[in-house]
């Protein structure tokens, strides 16, 4: 019982699980922000697109 317990605490210590949390959010974070420029970039690229060809 008292390894089951040293190694409870030894996990509660640990910072691994904090860690990856920390890297999982900060990746979300950046799928976000690349998605909403990806679609800017798009529409920008469309409407230009559009008037170059109302130009023509």
């Amino acid at each position: 019982m008292k390894n089951f317990a040293s190694k409870v605490q030894r996990f509660l210590k640990s910072e691994d699980g904090p860690t990856a949390v920390e890297y999982a959010v900060m990746l979300a974070l950046i799928v976000v922000v690349c998605l909403g420029a990806i679609t800017s970039i798009g529409s920008n690229a469309s409407q230009t697109f559009n008037d170059v060809a109302n130009q023509l």
